[in-house]
């Protein structure tokens, strides 16, 4: 049987996302035994292991999300913390609101702000990608939302949703800037919720807020304006959080430039290829984890009832069996190809409508297929800039941000 190997908890640290590949290679195999933070923790990689985690049966979400997760990216009591019928009745109000087009209606709002925000862009120098996709988005997801946000608070909010992704995994100063961050924008969220309620704000009909304000959950009682906030944050963050794959995307145009004019002709197969090779080929989350749900096997190696158990996405998404010449950026690769609940899984995997996969998954294709056209069609150049992408550094992107100058 495998050993539990020492703790790794300074190696995960170091090492960021090369941590899990580079322990699953050492070991020779698809699961690996060791402790976190003293814990036991058991790892696993592939299309089966990712079939066995996301059966409720083996792993629980519930308890298993450590509170710094909580408190800066999740937000405590929220859907990733529940599982079963209560899982899948909040879950039920997220893949709603995007189960009847409004997917695309959010890319037209991220297609139309970024069109406003490129003509400011020309000629006013220097230009960083990231934080321009974010303060686009922001304002796409605002409007889509219902969530009232003037012009001169945009880039306010732009800034504190990148801070809640971006403070999760570290234990200094981005950790602690989330937390005040969450604190901030849960407060003055619950109290639109309230507003809402009482009929004091005039939110669009059948919009996300007034979906999540009128929510009853599978107890049947509507949600706390706490956790109501927790749960219009969890449109809001991850909707910006698309800004870490325009960076890449800005990245990989840079590097590999032929594929620019195929990209731009805007053809949507192949516009839908390029996000999934940017989602593939780019570090985003390094893995998921959860708790056994009992004394289990995989492998042929024992999981004890309650160990951790964590599904190696970063190493699946460039495990050779999968993708052939994995570290090659490809995006013929996905042309005509579909893709699989258990085998692409940058967001997670399984079903999105009733597993833990990210709900919002459509949401970030349907904005990366669309906001990728538009930045290969903008006429631009990258001046010299650090371009390197430290994958100690959870969640990482470019070191500049990918500064462009358009022209």
């Amino acid at each position: 049987m495998a050993p539990w190997h020492l703790d790794d908890t300074i190696t995960l640290a170091t090492q960021g996302y090369a941590w899990l590949p580079n322990r699953l290679r050492e070991a020779g195999a698809d699961v690996y035994r060791t402790r976190l933070a003293g814990r036991r923790a058991v790892a696993l990689r592939g299309p089966e292991a990712a079939r066995f985690f996301y059966d409720e049966r083996h792993v629980r979400r519930h308890g298993a999300l450590p509170e710094p997760v909580l408190s800066t990216l999740f937000g405590h009591r929220a859907v990733h913390t529940l599982d079963g019928d209560a899982h899948r009745v909040r879950k039920a109000l997220f893949t709603g609101l995007l189960g009847n087009g409004d997917v695309d209606g959010l890319a037209a709002r991220a297609e139309a702000a970024w069109d406003v925000a490129a003509k400011g862009w020309a000629g006013q120098g220097p230009v960083v990608l990231f934080d321009a996709a974010a303060e686009v988005l922001t304002r796409a997801v605002c409007d889509w939302t219902g969530v009232p946000v003037d012009d001169d608070e945009l880039p306010g909010l732009a800034t504190d949703l990148v801070t809640l992704v971006d403070g999760f995994a570290t234990a200094g100063p981005r950790h602690f800037r989330a937390r005040r961050t969450r604190t901030r924008r849960e407060d003055q969220l619950a109290d639109l919720v309230t507003r809402v309620r009482r009929g004091e704000a005039d939110v669009p009909a059948g919009s996300a807020v007034e979906a999540v304000a009128h929510h009853r959950d599978a107890d049947g009682a509507e949600l706390d304006p706490c956790l109501a906030a927790v749960e219009l944050l969890n449109i809001l963050r991850p909707t910006v959080a698309v800004a870490w794959f325009v960076a890449f995307t800005g990245h990989a145009l840079h590097r590999w430039s032929s594929h620019r004019d195929r990209l731009a002709d805007g053809d949507p197969a192949f516009a839908e290829a390029y996000a999934h090779e940017v989602r593939r080929f780019y570090p985003f989350a390094p893995f998921v984890g959860g708790r056994a749900a009992a004394d289990l096997s995989w492998g042929g190696v024992r999981i004890p009832a309650g160990a951790m158990v964590l599904l190696d996405l970063y190493g699946q998404n460039h495990d050779p069996r999968l993708w052939p010449d994995p570290y090659r950026f490809h995006p013929q690769r996905f042309v005509g190809r579909q893709v699989g609940e258990f085998d692409l899984v940058p967001q997670g995997g399984g079903d999105p409508r009733t597993g833990h996969r990210c709900p919002g998954e459509r949401i970030t294709v349907a904005l990366l297929r669309s906001l990728a056209v538009r930045l290969a069609r903008l006429d631009h150049r990258l001046p010299a800039q650090d371009l390197t992408i430290p994958l100690h550094r959870i969640p990482t992107r470019p070191t500049s941000g990918v500064v462009v100058e358009v022209r």
